[in-house]
């Protein structure tokens, strides 16, 4: 059955954000790879190989969903917890065997200095104020640990950015309309893509939240981009 449909507003107040994500996840992780092409799966692997893991670390992913990306660090023998506030979302993802906790990424339900690394995939956008999430983000994580956040940004390249625009603002709802449970939620994700910051602003943003040594790598062309910093201590 579809799902009925249901879009947040760019004001993004958590309870229609969660309750948007719930009626996308039934169909989320496919239509992830249909709308991306498959590079999603690229993206997943290049964000493990920024956070660095090795065996036995902490590493908590922050608007994990059902998992998807959780499962990917997990390779590495890190232990690696999911946190997403959509509950539907985390439901979705139960079959994938890693430890999973619905909360708010700006209030964690983890003491001070606990991870070894944090990461954040194409959610930081999704919450009502991304400076609380970064600090939460920061409290969590050890001294001389890492934060990697993955986000949707600003193609480098000129024809390429005017063609990604139409895609994201055109071609992006209509796809997700065949494919998703909940389509109304990606003319939601189109805008919110078109709102956010490109790469130097964020990088500003991430070290006004405490993270120091912060940097980019731009991935597809800039469409996304990797930002990583670390917690000094």
């Amino acid at each position: 059955m579809k799902t009925e449909s249901f879009r947040a507003s760019l004001d993004k107040q958590p309870h229609e954000v969660a309750t948007m994500f719930d009626g996308v996840a039934r169909r989320y992780d496919l239509t992830n790879t249909v709308l991306t092409g498959g590079q999603d799966r690229y993206w997943r692997w290049a964000t493990r190989r920024a956070l660095a893991l090795r065996p036995g670390e902490r590493v908590l992913d922050l608007a994990a969903g059902t998992g998807v990306s959780t499962t990917e660090f997990a390779k590495s023998g890190a232990w690696c917890v999911a946190v997403d506030f959509s509950q539907g979302m985390l439901a979705q993802g139960r079959f994938r065997g890693v430890p999973m906790v619905a909360a708010d990424g700006m209030a964690l339900p983890f003491a001070d200095n606990v991870f070894d690394a944090v990461t954040i995939n194409y959610g930081l956008r999704n919450i009502v104020d991304p400076d609380v999430a970064l600090r939460e983000m920061l409290r969590v994580t050890k001294p001389g640990g890492r934060l990697v956040v993955a986000e949707f940004s600003t193609p480098t390249f000129e024809p390429y950015r005017t063609v990604y625009r139409a895609f994201v603002t055109k071609l992006l709802p209509r796809v997700a309309g065949v494919v998703s449970s909940n389509p109304d939620a990606y003319e939601y994700l189109a805008e919110s893509i078109q709102a956010w910051p490109d790469q130097p602003e964020l990088a500003e943003r991430i070290a006004g939240a405490g993270w120091s040594q912060v940097r980019w790598r731009n991935l597809s062309g800039g469409a996304v981009a990797l930002h990583r910093g670390y917690k000094l201590g």
